[in-house]
Parts: C-alpha cells; structure tokens; sequence
C-alpha cells in the first residue's frame, strides 16, 4: 500500500503546485481565496498589520485542524492519507502567504509575486539552500520586484517544492512515520508537524515580503 501510494506522488508534476496556489489566490465555490479572506480579516481588524496577524492565526489553526482530520488513524490510514494532507497542509499555506503578500500591497496576479509565494512556502532553511547552491538568486522580495518574471526560475522554484513534498511522502522522516504509527497519537503528531511547519513558513513570508502599501491606505483592495 505504502509503495503504491508512493508511486502515486511521484506521478504529480511540479505544476501541480501552481495549481494549488492557483485555487488558493482564487478560491472555488464555498472556498474562499486569499483576497476574500484578507477583505474580511481586514474589515474586522481595521488595520492591514492586524489583518494579516489574524490570517497567520487563522492558517495555524486550519493547518493543525487538516494535520489532525488526515492522520488520526495510525499508520495505515496515515499512508493513505499522505497525498491529501500534503495537498492540504500546501493550500493552507499558499492561501496564508498570498494573503499576506495581498495585505502587504502585492499584486497577486503578477507572475513574479506568484513564484516569490511559492519561494516562501519552500521555507527559510530550504530557501537559503537553494540560494547557496545557485539554484535561486536571492530572496522571494528581490524576485517579487524584479524588473522582469522568470519562467525557469519559477519551474525550479515549483520543482523544489514537489521535492519536498515526495521526501515527505517516501517517508524520510523516520521518527515522525513511527510515531503516527500511534492511532489517535499519530494524529496529535501530524496535526503539531503541520501546525510548526505553518508557523516557520508565515515567519519566513512576513519577513521577507515587507509592507509596500503607503501608510494612508487602509483598504485591501
């Protein structure tokens, strides 16, 4: 089971992640996007600093409620489980990050903000990686205001997330994989890991996409 699903992941392709942060800057149906729930967080905040506090709150709480619905049931479950909470814990976080970036004053139909949201979700350590060995030019800032987009850059970007998310899948992290063999314990495992790996990538998007909107504005549009 563990083999086939494995096979499964390795199926996807890289632009599976555009897809994903597709549907989280737009939203489907009953699932709202990043501007809509920017809007909403801003107009009961009043302010856009406060707004995007209560996004990154929200998308905590979202991504440790998914992390706990996709691996309550142990070990087995927890395999079949792996590709939707990947698929999951990727949404919560790519809606969080272009919420942000939206609240902050970027555009998130322009296609360098987009790869610079997916730059955030590889994460500070992975990012500063793949900077040192050349694979990425700088930092998600430098590239959301670049002077032009860069497709291959934006495919490497995609390719790293995809990645990490097979090395999750194969089950490299040992330790973790044993322990969501617990039923009811793997969860509260797989809902804190979920919940942890939120929290550095909203730390890594606050810090490296700066407010741009001038201080007089206070709308989100």
């Amino acid at each position: 089971m563990e083999n086939k699903q494995i096979a499964k992941a390795e199926d996807m392709s890289a632009d599976v992640f555009h897809q994903i942060l597709e549907l989280a800057i737009n939203g489907k149906g009953a699932l709202a996007g990043a501007k809509t729930i920017a809007k909403q967080q801003l107009e009961k905040a009043g302010d856009h600093e406060a707004a995007v506090q209560a996004i990154v709150t929200q998308h905590l709480a979202l991504a440790g409620g998914q992390g706990f619905a996709t691996n309550w049931g142990g070990f087995l479950v927890s395999v079949v489980t792996i590709p939707a909470n990947v698929a999951a814990s990727s949404f919560v976080q790519a809606r969080m990050v272009a919420a942000v970036a939206h609240l902050r004053g970027y555009e998130l139909s322009d296609p360098r903000v987009r790869t610079a949201i997916l730059m955030c979700m590889l994460g500070p350590k992975a990012g500063q990686a793949l900077v040192s060995k050349g694979v990425l030019p700088s930092s998600p800032l430098v590239v959301a205001t670049a002077p032009v987009f860069d497709d291959n850059l934006d495919g490497a970007v995609a390719k790293a997330l995809l990645e990490r998310a097979l090395s999750a899948v194969g089950g490299k992290r040992l330790g973790l994989m044993v322990l969501k063999g617990i039923p009811l314990v793997g969860g509260g495992v797989g809902a804190a890991v979920d919940a942890w790996s939120t929290r550095h990538i909203a730390n890594h998007a606050l810090a490296e996409l700066p407010n741009r909107r001038p201080k007089a504005n206070a709308s989100a549009s």
